[in-house]
C-alpha cells in the first residue's frame, strides 16, 4: 500500500474519531500492526490554531511515520492555509474530513455538510492540494441522505482535484452511526475511480474485514470503533488477510500490559489531572465484557489520581488472572478425572 511517496505496511487503516486518536493511542494501533493512523480532525479556523486542544492534537513528536493529519473546514483559503500550517509542524499525509456527522461541525458547513454542495467540495479538494508538496487524501460519507447519496460524483471531484486516496464510510450522514454500513456503494466507487479507495464502517472482525474487501474490491480497510479497547484487532485481521487463520484471542495478561502501558502514555501526554479523566473511557473498553467490569468502571469514576487508577487497574486485572488460573485448574481436573 502506497500513498504519494509513503510505503505502508499493510492495507489496513485507522479511522480519525474525535476524542479517541490521540498521539497514545495511534502510536498503540500502529504497534499492533496498523498500517497508517490518522490524527483526530484538526479546525482549520485560524482561531483555533493556538488552543491547547489544537496544540496537542497537532502534537507529533516521536510518532512512527508517515504522519497524516485530519483538517476539517468549509473555507478553501482557511483549509488550504490549515493544510500548509500542518505540512510545516511536519504533517507528512493531509487528510480533508468530508464525513463528521457531528451536528456541531456540519452546522458551520463542514464535514459530511459539504457533501450537499458538489461545487464547494471541488474549491476545497483543489486548493488544499495546490496548497501543499505532501500527498492529500479524502474521508467522505455516501452522501447527505439515502436520497442524495452522491459519492461517485464526489470521487470524480477528487479524482480530478488530485486527491491521492479516498476512504468512504458506508453510511450517509443521516445515518449517524445508526443501522448498518453498506457496501455497495464503496463497490461502485471502487469500480469508477483509479484512485486506491479505503472501506470504512462495521469492519470489526477479520472474517469481516475479507468479506468486504472481496466484495467491494477495495484496497484496504479503516476500522474506528472496533479498535476502542482492542488495538490488537490490526494483528488479528493482518494475520487472518495472510494466512486464512484466526489468531488466539489476547491472555488478560497481555490485555493487563497493554491497558497500563497505555495508561502511563495518557498520563503523560496530557498530565496527570486530564489524563485521569481521559483514560476512563479507554478503561471501560478495554474492560468489557469481563467478569465484574460493569461496577469496576463505575468505581473507575470516582477516582480522581492517576495512582490509584494505574492500581485499581492492576488489581483488577490480577483478579481476573487468578481466576482464569483457577477454571483452567478444574478444567484439568476434570479432564484427568474422565480420563
Amino acid at each position: 500500500m502506497q500513498i504519494g511517496s509513503h510505503v505502508l505496511r499493510n492495507n489496513l487503516f485507522v479511522a480519525p474519531m474525535a476524542g479517541v486518536t490521540d498521539r497514545p493511542f495511534r502510536q498503540l494501533c500502529k504497534k499492533f500492526g496498523a498500517g497508517l493512523a490518522v490524527s483526530e480532525m484538526v479546525a482549520s479556523n485560524s482561531l483555533l490554531w493556538g488552543s491547547e486542544k489544537t496544540r496537542r492534537r497537532a502534537n507529533h513528536d516521536g510518532e512512527v511515520e508517515p504522519v497524516s493529519v485530519q483538517i476539517a473546514g468549509a473555507d478553501p483559503q482557511t483549509m488550504a492555509e490549515a493544510a500548509r500550517c500542518n505540512a510545516a509542524e511536519g504533517a507528512q499525509i493531509i487528510d480533508i474530513n468530508m464525513g463528521c456527522p457531528a451536528k456541531k461541525v456540519c452546522n458551520t458547513m463542514a464535514g459530511s455538510a459539504l457533501l450537499r454542495d458538489e461545487a464547494l467540495v471541488g474549491r476545497i479538494l483543489e486548493a488544499v492540494v495546490g496548497a501543499v508538496d505532501v500527498p492529500v487524501t479524502l474521508k467522505f460519507r455516501t452522501g447527505w441522505d439515502s436520497h442524495s447519496r452522491n459519492a461517485l460524483r464526489v470521487a470524480k471531484i477528487a479524482e480530478e482535484s488530485g486527491i491521492k486516496l479516498l476512504s468512504l464510510h458506508g453510511r450517509t450522514r443521516a445515518c449517524g452511526f445508526s443501522g448498518q454500513a453498506e457496501y455497495d456503494t464503496i463497490r461502485d466507487v471502487k469500480a469508477a475511480t483509479r484512485l486506491p479507495v479505503i472501506a470504512n464502517g462495521d469492519i470489526s472482525t477479520p472474517e469481516r474485514a475479507q468479506q468486504v474487501l472481496e466484495y467491494t474490491g477495495a484496497d484496504g480497510v479503516m476500522i474506528g470503533r472496533a479498535a476502542q479497547g482492542r488495538p490488537w484487532i490490526f494483528r488479528e485481521i493482518e494475520h487472518y488477510l495472510a494466512t486464512g487463520r484466526k489468531l488466539p484471542a489476547p491472555l488478560v495478561s497481555e490485555i493487563r500490559e497493554v491497558l497500563l502501558e497505555h495508561l502511563q502514555d495518557l498520563y503523560a501526554f496530557y498530565g496527570r489531572d486530564r489524563g485521569v479523566k481521559i483514560a476512563r473511557k479507554h478503561i471501560s473498553w478495554y474492560t468489557k465484557g469481563l467478569a465484574g467490569s460493569a461496577s469496576f468502571r463505575h468505581r473507575m469514576n470516582q477516582i480522581d489520581t492517576c495512582e490509584e487508577q494505574f492500581d485499581a487497574v492492576s488489581r483488577f486485572f490480577e483478579t481476573q488472572a487468578q481466576q482464569y488460573r483457577r477454571l483452567r485448574y478444574a478444567a484439568e481436573i476434570e479432564e484427568e478425572a474422565a480420563a
